[in-house]
């Protein structure tokens, strides 16, 4: 009998902090989708690394789970990085990114994350064939991207962000990237 009464009073407990607990983490609650911006650097093997500027949209969705902020999230992104090696260029193009991410709520404003996932770099290249003409082509690049950043909210429903990441793809290259965005939750 104790342990019925301690179940159901844990029960009502529960239900009874739930709407504080989600008062709590609701700013942080919910899809949302950004502008982002920022520095891109690109390392590749043999290469020397080059640098430029980093654009895209990105767009996910968050839920509170314990004491933590929970979250998944998809981008599309494109840079103006461009790659030098003897007799041709490369140069960055689309960038693909799917995953999660797990953050820390730092009072009702402002939200600590780390994220990781699967990132596809596509580079198009441009080379010379030894006789006066261009090879042209393009290749994608599978791979894994980790990053830690801080949001924080300005209004209700508009925030700020700011993030590190690096991604290591296939074939000797990666990136390192610092990137800002703003962002609107609905």
């Amino acid at each position: 009998m104790k342990s019925i009464t301690f179940f159901i009073a844990s029960a009502v407990l529960c239900f009874v902090s739930a709407p504080a607990f989600a008062q709590d983490y609701a700013p942080f609650m919910g899809a949302h989708a950004e502008i982002i911006t920022g520095y891109d650097v690109v390392d590749a093997k043999g290469v020397k690394s080059a640098d430029g500027l980093l654009y895209g949209l990105n767009a996910g969705y968050d839920f509170a789970l314990g004491g933590l902020i929970l979250g998944i999230e998809g981008e599309i992104s494109d840079s103006t990085t461009r790659l030098h090696v003897a007799g041709g260029k490369s140069e960055t193009d689309r960038d693909l990114y799917v995953g999660g991410r797990i953050g820390v709520p730092l009072g009702s404003k402002a939200l600590a994350y780390v994220k990781a996932g699967y990132s596809n770099a596509r580079m198009e290249y441009e080379a010379s064939d030894g006789e006066g003409g261009l090879i042209r082509g393009g290749d994608n690049g599978d791979g894994l991207r980790l990053g830690a950043g801080l949001e924080y909210r300005i209004a209700e429903k508009l925030f700020l962000k700011g993030e590190y990441r690096y991604s290591d793809y296939e074939a000797g290259v990666s990136r390192h990237q610092l990137v800002t965005g703003i962002g609107l939750r609905f």
